[in-house]
């Protein structure tokens, strides 16, 4: 049995928001980061980090929920990625837009 999935929003330090996730991220999972990265676009946030470092599993749908929030905001991405998180990202293509590298 994996461990308990969970986001958290830490405190905004010089406009930028880091969320944290934990756990396994996937249609059932996902709604939390949704909600935090919805409320990061509303605060109008200058940036909005996602911790990913301890993400065991995702799908599509974290897949789908960064991409969203990507289009609406300034968002990056942060590992390091399970194995698992890092074939997602290179698979789709998708790496290149959560490269904190690019920001």
């Amino acid at each position: 049995m994996g461990e308990a999935t969970w986001v958290r929003m830490l405190p905004d330090l010089d406009g930028t928001r880091v969320i944290v996730c934990s756990g396994e991220l996937d249609t059932a999972t996902a709604g939390p980061l949704r909600e935090a990265l919805k409320a990061a676009e509303l605060d109008g946030v200058d940036k909005t980090v996602v911790d990913l470092a301890s993400v065991t599993f995702a799908d599509s749908s974290l897949l789908n929920t960064l991409v969203q929030a990507h289009r609406k905001q300034r968002l990056v991405a942060v590992g390091p990625y399970h194995p698992q998180l890092s074939r997602l990202f290179q698979v789709t293509g998708t790496d290149i837009f959560f490269d904190p590298m690019r920001d």
